[in-house]
């Protein structure tokens, strides 16, 4: 399944993203991640351009709608550039760098003013899990599947606060068996999880973003921001001790200690 081409006005040339495709519709912002041909795969040129479209939000954007172009919604990070983080810094450095990254996008997703929706076909792998999770609403098709792989690469799951988001929305004993086995999620057991709050057809997925777009865009806009703020607020209180400050941290460490040893011939 390819992702439905977007046709409304688009942002001026100068400040189109490379990795993005970004239209604003009146009070709808759709981002689409727009490198197919890598399947989504987040690079850290992706996390910079997710940061300035975040960052340079119009105030006027009640919803934003998060998709994927091509097959897939993301297939994770990208870990050839993780690998070349590796030979230019072996002490992991450039990784802790895309992790904080990471982290920030995530944020600004999840405490974004605005309503934000994933809109996931595809498979949504490691990163792209996480994407997803950061969202307010997750619809996503009947073919969809998700994985955590992070274990099998040698990696933590610690990506953009991914594990603390999953905890808190599926619960720590269905975490744990999903992060050490590292199988695959449909999108009907993706729904009975609550990584997913909705599951439609494929070609019924635009009709159901639109669905809860519209009310949404008919509530008082400062109702609207402070009822966000809020639910924003009560979640991570539920969290206790958030160790995902640490993500960066964590990977660069795994991975400078797991690939580094796998080059020295270990």
């Amino acid at each position: 399944m390819t992702a439905p081409a977007l046709t409304d006005r688009t942002l001026p040339t100068d400040r189109m993203p490379k990795t993005l495709h970004v239209v604003q519709d009146g009070p709808v912002l759709h981002v689409r991640l727009d490198q197919p041909e890598h399947g989504n795969a987040v690079t850290d040129a992706m996390l910079d351009d997710l940061l300035a479209v975040l960052d340079d939000q119009d105030p006027a954007v009640r919803v934003l709608v998060l998709s994927g172009a091509g097959d897939d919604f993301c297939l994770g990070g990208d870990r050839t550039e993780f690998a070349g983080h590796l030979d230019h810094d072996p002490a992991g450095g450039g990784i802790r760098l895309s992790g904080t990254k990471a982290r920030r996008v995530c944020d600004a997703l999840s405490g974004n003013p605005a309503v934000t929706i994933a809109r996931v076909h595809g498979r949504a792998v490691g990163a792209g899990l996480a994407l997803a999770l950061a969202c307010d609403l997750r619809v996503g098709a009947d073919t969809a599947v998700f994985r955590l792989p992070e274990l099998a690469l040698g990696l933590p799951v610690a990506w953009g606060g991914l594990l603390p988001r999953l905890l808190n929305e599926v619960g720590a004993a269905r975490v744990r068996e999903l992060v050490l086995t590292g199988r695959t999620i449909t999108a009907e057991e993706a729904l009975h999880l609550s990584i997913l709050q909705k599951v439609t057809t494929e070609a019924d997925l635009d009709a159901a973003v639109t669905a809860w777009a519209r009310p949404v865009l008919r509530r008082p806009a400062a109702a609207l921001r402070v009822t966000k703020a809020l639910l924003q607020s009560h979640t991570a209180a539920t969290r206790l001790a958030d160790a995902s400050l640490l993500d960066g941290e964590l990977m660069a460490a795994v991975f400078a200690e797991t690939h580094g040893t796998r080059r020295g011939g270990a």
